[in-house]
C-alpha cells in the first residue's frame, strides 16, 4: 500500500467513526464539508479553481454542497476511499499528489478532537514529508511576514519567507512542520525561537499553498 492509500483509508476510517457533524481544522468546515471537499477534488476538476482563486470560490462551493445534497455522509466517505479520476487510474500520480493533502486533512480531523497525540510515523513517510517541506518552503512561507529558518530533528534545514530583516526559527518533526507551513500553526507540535514580536506575527500568518 502506498502512503497516499494509507491516509486516504485511515481518514475514511476516521470519518466513518465521527460522523458528518465533528469538527476539523480547516476553518468554518465540518467532517462532511471535508468529505465533500476531497470529492470535488479528485472528480470536479471544473471546480478546482475556487480552491485557490477567491472569484471562483462561490461556484466551488456550490459544487462541494451539491455532493452534500446527494450523497449522505457514509456514502460519500465510501467515494473518497477509492482515488478519482486520474489518480484512480495512475497509483503514482496518486502518491505525488496526493500523500501531503491526504495527509494534511487526516491531521485536520484528527487535531480538531480532545486529547489527540502526534503519530510516530514511518521513516521512510518523514524523509518524504522532509523532502516536500524543504524543497516547497519557500512556495508555503511566500505569504510569512518574516523570515523562517526550519529546523527538521532528524536533520537539515530550509528557508522560506522574505529575505533580510527579523528571522524565526521553528523546529520539529517533518509532520509538524508541514502542518505549521500549510498554516495550521496552532496545532503544530514545534519550538519557536526569535523575537517575540515576530513569531506572534508568524503565528497568526495565513500560511499554505
Amino acid at each position: 500500500m502506498t502512503h497516499a492509500r494509507g491516509e486516504r483509508s485511515a481518514l475514511c476510517d476516521l470519518l466513518d467513526r465521527l460522523g458528518p457533524d465533528a469538527p476539523t481544522l480547516c476553518a468554518g468546515w465540518t467532517t462532511y464539508d471535508l468529505a465533500a471537499h476531497l470529492a470535488v477534488r479528485e472528480r470536479r476538476p471544473d471546480a478546482m479553481g475556487g480552491i485557490a482563486i477567491k472569484a471562483l470560490a462561490g461556484y466551488t462551493a456550490s459544487v462541494q454542497n451539491g455532493f452534500k445534497a446527494r450523497h449522505p455522509f457514509p456514502e460519500l466517505v465510501g467515494v473518497i476511499r477509492r482515488p478519482g479520476g486520474v489518480y484512480g487510474l495512475l497509483p503514482a500520480l496518486d502518491e505525488a499528489v496526493n500523500t501531503l493533502e491526504l495527509f494534511v486533512h487526516h491531521e485536520d480531523v484528527r487535531r480538531a478532537q480532545p486529547a489527540w497525540q502526534p503519530r510516530e510515523l514511518p521513516a521512510d513517510l518523514e524523509a518524504l514529508i522532509w523532502k516536500r517541506v524543504s524543497t516547497g518552503a519557500r512556495l508555503m512561507l511566500r505569504k510569512s511576514p518574516v523570515g523562517v529558518v526550519l529546523h527538521h530533528l532528524g536533520g537539515g534545514v530550509a528557508l522560506g519567507g522574505p529575505r533580510g530583516g527579523s528571522r524565526v526559527e521553528v523546529t520539529g518533526k517533518a509532520a509538524e512542520l508541514l502542518m505549521f507551513c500549510f498554516g495550521r500553526q496552532a496545532h503544530a507540535r514545534v519550538e519557536l525561537t526569535g523575537d517575540p514580536g515576530s513569531i506572534t506575527r508568524l503565528r497568526e500568518a495565513t500560511l499554505g499553498v
